[in-house]
């Protein structure tokens, strides 16, 4: 295993462990983030999305498989099991990290997954009749917002 490879597995062992802190440290002060439910995310707001997200996750359970990196690209396969909180519906998503790391820290993120599958099984209903629009999408999008926005406002916040 390389040291992008070791990078990565010490991002996703302190992920399944919750610690925030230990992610966060894997990545660079200027980390670009992006997923379907968020999208771009910089710095500060990265760290808080994760520390926000883990500090609420109850029943978390991460797995990773397949990490390989050439040069400073790097990929891996990941899933993650949890009740979604807004609903307490069960969730299991899976998904393909990409990731650039340069002065072994993760200079930058992407998680990949399909956005309908995970709404069908946060939202139910709602989320396999409307997963697959816009409508729904920005919808989700404005509440994690809105949370990260709160969360980082917040005394619980270490991002502020």
């Amino acid at each position: 295993m390389n040291q992008n490879e070791q990078l990565i597995k010490k991002f996703y062992d302190c992920f399944a462990d919750k610690d925030w802190k230990g992610m966060a440290a894997c990545y660079d002060e200027d980390i670009f983030f992006y997923d379907p439910v968020f999208l771009n995310l910089e710095g500060r707001q990265v760290r808080a999305m994760w520390e926000m997200l883990l500090r609420n996750a109850r029943d978390l359970r991460l797995s990773v498989s397949n990490i390989i990196s050439e040069d400073e690209y790097g990929t891996c396969q990941w899933e993650a099991s949890y009740t979604f909180s807004a609903t307490g519906r069960p969730v299991v998503n899976k998904g393909k990290a990409h990731m650039k790391m340069a002065g072994g820290k993760i200079t930058e993120h992407s998680d990949l997954f399909s956005f309908w599958n995970w709404s069908r099984q946060a939202l139910g209903l709602k989320g396999l009749l409307l997963g697959g629009t816009t409508f729904l999408q920005n919808r989700v999008r404005s509440q994690a917002w809105k949370n990260l926005e709160r969360f980082m406002n917040s005394s619980n916040s270490s991002q502020h």
